[in-house]
């Protein structure tokens, strides 16, 4: 069984920061790309950020120059950088991670989220 369990969100005054953790654990073969959704309520779910297994990332338009994705992949762990934040950034905060276990084909694991409420 693979588990993904996130840490950090909290309740933070607009301009401050937050950095969010999420670990995989289980029986992984190996990690492709990791990812970082996020979800307020009445909207739908959308990507934050993304990292694939090389180191190369992706950011949506809104959060760009302000959050940073990185991971450690001997902890297989993904991490969320939030900078400069915006009441618009609360939101319910879901990591992603598309694993590969013994002898199954990759699939795409999801954490369990974490609320990230921005103050103004």
């Amino acid at each position: 069984q693979v588990r993904l369990v996130e840490s950090g969100g909290g309740l933070v005054q607009a301009g401050g920061s937050l950095r969010l953790s999420c670990a995989a654990s289980g029986s992984i073969l190996s990690i492709n790309t990791m990812g970082w959704y996020r979800q307020a309520p009445g909207e739908q779910r959308e990507l934050v950020a993304g990292i694939a297994s090389g180191g190369s990332t992706n950011y949506a338009a809104s959060v760009k120059g302000r959050f940073t994705i990185s991971r450690d992949n001997a902890k297989n762990t993904v991490y969320l950088q939030m900078n400069s934040l915006k009441p618009e950034d609360t939101a319910v905060y879901y990591c992603n991670a598309a694993i590969v276990r013994p002898f199954t084909h990759e699939y795409t694991y999801w954490g369990q989220g974490t609320q990230v409420t921005v103050s103004s």
